[in-house]
């Protein structure tokens, strides 16, 4: 499934933000992002007000995109974690499903190993929400393979009748 194809279900966006809200509580993170690998964002929890959301998720995807480069070299698949650490915040990058990115920003009030655990929970988690969109988003389209144009019929000897 690529990131074009993904169409968010209003259940599954509140499973998503729900996992989201747990996930910072359980870090004691400033922020918890999802981001597509496209570099939009899906969705947050924590306190965003002094963050450019849509910066931090397009250079959130072209770090991905760039390790993933790194990895093709070192004959890796794909590094599915990163981890920066700074002076005051920390920032944990994880891979999920090879479909979305999930960010947790935190500082010194949390450690990397509370949030390596809690975020593989998260992953299991939003994995199968994300099986779950694919399956509704499938079981959609060949829904609508049956509902065909009312035009699907219509030959091109019936046009060429109707205006004789």
């Amino acid at each position: 499934m690529s990131g074009s194809d993904l169409i968010m279900y209003e259940e599954e966006f509140s499973r998503i933000d729900e996992e989201l809200q747990r996930l910072y509580v359980q870090t004691n993170a400033k922020v918890v992002f999802l981001v597509d690998k496209n570099g939009q964002l899906i969705a947050s929890a924590g306190e965003t007000r002094d963050i450019d959301t849509t910066s931090l998720a397009s250079l959130t995807a072209g770090n991905i995109a760039a390790t993933g480069g790194i990895a093709r070299l070192l004959g890796e698949k794909e590094f599915t974690i990163l981890f920066h650490e700074g002076e005051n915040d920390n920032i944990h990058i994880s891979l999920i499903g090879q479909r979305v990115i999930l960010v947790v920003i935190f500082d010194k009030r949390s450690s990397l190993g509370l949030v390596r655990l809690r975020v593989k929970k998260s992953s299991e988690a939003l994995v199968k929400i994300f099986n779950d969109i694919t399956s509704k988003s499938e079981k959609e389209k060949s829904v609508d393979s049956f509902d065909e144009s009312p035009f699907a019929e219509i030959s091109d000897e019936d046009i060429d009748n109707l205006f004789r």
